[in-house]
């Protein structure tokens, strides 16, 4: 049975590496079975190299996520308190024989930081930048047919060297590529739409081939547009010729009628597939996204697409995913974009730095404006260790690879290149900014390039002094934002990044006023023992603003194209306005395990038409107490409140309000609202005094997921009653056993100051609610999570595994 076993995977692999020799283009998952040790091992690039005792691990990896917090860690508050330090990843892998012939790459999506890779004992070189996307073609140190060796030095021990939470490692993902000689290059098409209507677009296709034979080749180049049904519904053909060794640029010009126009609403994708032919022999194939749409910023009207005006509701994300970390994962970035989508968000900023192709991919997919960053830094440091210290060697080449990247993605729409940049307050930053952006236009010039500024009083501003952006971001003021129209004469202003208000979901302190935490840097201020801060929008930054004061200046002023708030989801690192052991952010509309916050409806009901009706806080208080009690809405005139079926009285907006509100006397019952558009009942919304506790409630994101070692499930935690109220103050330790075709990756309850691992097998309760991930194992078998408390029974759900 067991040789039976052997013969048919032996015969699998064959027939695998026979079909992938026949492919003009291989790309292979390189993500699996790589040996990783904490510490720095040099001796490590060598092929005799023993890794007895270093563990296996799957990339993405990061190893940050993985430690305990420590308030005397080198990141200190910025990342978290989590470990950083020196790390080396090893592998063994073959390479088939009948690959000899052909140019062999690999290509790493991200890497932090301070990378270093070797194949075989040779160096194939360094990247310091931990956020760009590299790689290295690597035939010529290849055996071909027998093992190689593959180590990665990662060097991320200079602290502190981030004003957030990077991680550590090889924490996207890695491939190997093998193409034919004469090939696509590297990030080598550039499609753009010259022309743009309902009836009829220009496509402009810019190819380079490289030619790695040592011979000249005359070769047919075949452009062919599919539309999302994989029908080609344009094309064109060109025989072409080029010189040995070299690498050259080939045009295509196509014309599409009647194209599906991509937009936030309807993000209809094509695509653009490139073929190589020698004689009738198919070399390669390449595969570029492609939207069709047209958009436009304007000095007076704001922001336009396909000639409709669009404001931009945005927010901007770092790039960590919650209690996984750095680890790159297309399904738990899906599942923020899903939330802000469902949010009404239809744009995103990449902050501060260049992100993953999966968010891009899903942008593209999902119908997201981008505002795709490449810097935090230019030559002036804001930490010590900074990529200040990069700048003059590398910042030409990382913002270059950025932009051939990325250029592509329809869901891109401005690139950024730069964020509270310090060269803003000197000189300095006017040949900065206009070498900056000559580099951006030199290969690509149908986006406007843009920085996010914090200075907006001209002369102090020698960013905006250059001359040299095509749209103006500013940070925060929007008290300011009114002025700007007399002060920026003929400019196109967007708001790059506003709020910067406090909220921790599920706790409520009684409302008294707008407040500053602190008033101003350094100042002390009257915060919670706890590390908490409430969740009615009250509390903000002293640079900042609440979430209502920013939107109401935003929507009234048709020349801003929009708004990105800081931020989405809470974050790893920068706990403003707390010291340890608060660790991560209080900024976002979303806490870090991916539970929305009360604010998060009063965008839902700004931001989309669908109705709503949300009221908190929760019902369970001390008899007698007052109790504020909020409502955000829209689609009606009034909300009318009951407590236990008296009528508190009906309420509506008034002028700019966003919200409605009534003082209640707590008693335990039934909170009920009442939504109503001249007269006729919208939606009706009840909140319940939750009783003892009865069970542990278990919700997944999904049933089903894929036996392919990467897909997640998310489950949201909770205890409820007998009727099925969650007990909105439980705190109780859940504990958690997996088993099946998965295994648990993290665990967290979105409270800032939660020191508890992300990888433990239990988790406590945060006002009610806690999440665990889990990852499939590869195993083809339906996955049960267990969870278990040491009073309640133990409840099970079970996810099928494909």
């Amino acid at each position: 049975m067991i040789l039976k076993k052997i013969i048919i995977a032996l015969t699998i692999l064959f027939s695998i590496s026979i079909f992938a020799q026949k492919q003009a283009r291989i790309i292979e998952d390189f993500n699996k079975n790589w040996d990783f040790k904490l510490g720095d091992y040099p001796e490590a690039i060598n092929t005799s190299f023993n890794t007895s005792d270093w563990r296996t691990v799957q990339l993405p990896h990061d190893w940050s996520i993985e430690g305990s917090f420590d308030k005397d860690s080198k990141t200190k508050q910025a990342q978290g308190f989590l470990p950083a330090g020196k790390g080396w990843y090893r592998k063994v892998f073959t390479v088939p024989a009948g690959w000899k012939n052909k140019s062999v790459s690999i290509e790493f999506d991200g890497v932090f930081k301070n990378s270093e890779v070797f194949i075989n004992g040779h160096s194939l070189g360094m990247r310091p930048n931990g956020y760009i996307s590299f790689g290295y073609e690597v035939s010529k140190h290849i055996n071909f047919g027998k093992e190689n060796t593959i180590a990665v030095k990662v060097d991320n021990d200079a602290q502190p060297n981030s004003r957030w939470y990077t991680g550590s490692g090889i924490y996207r993902n890695v491939r190997l590529v093998a193409t034919n000689k004469l090939h696509v290059a590297k990030w080598g098409t550039y499609v753009t739409t010259p022309e743009v209507s309902a009836e009829k677009s220009k496509i402009h296709l810019e190819v380079t081939v490289d030619n790695d034979n040592d011979t000249a080749k005359e070769f047919k180049l075949v452009t062919s547009v599919l539309n999302a049904d994989n029908i080609e519904v344009a094309s064109f053909t060109s025989t072409e010729k080029i010189a040995a060794k070299t690498s050259e640029k080939k045009i295509h010009n196509l014309t599409l009628n009647q194209p599906k126009l991509w937009s936030t609403d309807d993000p209809y994708l094509y695509k653009v597939v490139t073929k190589i032919y020698e004689k009738s022999k198919l070399l390669d194939n390449y595969e570029t996204p492609l939207g069709f749409r047209f958009f436009s910023f304007d000095a007076e009207k704001g922001f336009s697409l396909n000639g409709k005006s669009t404001k931009i509701l945005g927010v901007c994300l770092h790039h960590d995913n919650g209690a996984l970390g750095a680890v790159e994962n297309i399904h738990a970035v899906k599942r923020k974009l899903v939330l802000l989508k469902e949010m009404g968000a239809n744009a995103i900023r990449m902050s501060h730095n260049p992100h993953s192709l999966e968010m891009m991919q899903l942008c593209d997919e999902m119908g997201f404006i981008v505002q795709d960053e490449a810097f935090d830094v230019w030559k002036k440091k804001k930490v010590t260790n900074d990529y200040h210290k990069d700048w003059d060697a590398w910042h030409k080449q990382d913002l270059e690879d950025f932009i051939r990247r990325d250029r592509n993605h329809p869901s891109v729409m401005m690139w950024s290149i730069g964020n509270e940049i310090r060269e803003q307050f000197d000189s300095t930053g006017i040949a900065i900014t206009r070498e900056l952006a000559q580099i951006v236009k030199s290969l690509d010039t149908t986006r406007p390039v843009t920085s996010a500024l914090t200075e907006n009083v001209i002369a102090k501003n020698f960013i905006y002094q250059s001359g040299a952006l095509d749209l103006l971001g500013f940070n925060y003021k929007h008290e300011d934002y009114k002025d700007f129209p007399e002060r920026f004469k003929g400019q196109k202003i967007l708001a790059s990044e506003s709020v910067s208000a406090l909220e921790t979901r599920g706790h409520y302190d009684s409302p008294d006023g707008i407040k500053a935490w602190p008033s101003k840097h350094g100042a002390p201020f009257d915060g919670n023992a706890d590390w908490t801060v409430s969740a009615y929008d009250q509390v903000k930054s002293y640079w900042g603003a609440t979430h209502e004061e920013n939107w109401k200046t935003i929507k009234k002023l048709d020349f801003m194209a929009g708004t990105f708030i800081w931020t989405g989801f809470d974050y790893i690192g920068e706990p403003d306005p707390y010291p340890y052991p608060a660790r991560s952010s209080y900024f976002g509309i979303i806490d870090l395990a991916g539970l929305p916050k009360d604010v998060y409806y009063m965008y839902q009901s700004e931001w989309t038409t669908n109705p709503v009706l949300h009221i908190f806080p929760h019902w369970n208080w001390k008899s007698g107490q007052e109790v504020d009690v909020w409502a955000y809405y829209n689609n009606a005139d009034e909300v009318e409140l009951f407590l236990n079926g008296k009528s508190l009285g009906k309420k509506a907006k008034q002028n700019d309000d966003l919200h409605i509100s009534w003082r209640v006397k707590f008693e335990p019952g039934t909170l009920k609202a009442i939504s109503r558009k001249e007269g006729k009942v919208v939606l009706e919304k009840e909140i319940h005094t939750a009783g003892e506790a009865s069970k542990i409630d278990l919700k997944a994101d999904k049933t089903t997921i894929k036996n392919d070692t990467y897909d997640l499930v998310y489950v949201t935690v909770s205890i409820v009653d007998k009727d099925g109220n969650l007990l909105p103050n439980a705190n109780d330790l859940i504990n958690f056993e997996v088993t099946g075709g998965g295994k648990l990756v993290g665990v967290d309850n979105g409270y800032q100051a939660n020191l508890d691992s992300f990888k433990a097998n239990s988790c406590k309760l945060f006002n009610g609610k806690c999440i665990v991930i889990i990852q499939s194992n590869g195993r083809k078998e339906n996955i049960q999570l267990k969870a278990k408390t040491g009073v309640l029974q133990a409840s099970v759900i079970e996810v099928k595994v494909q």
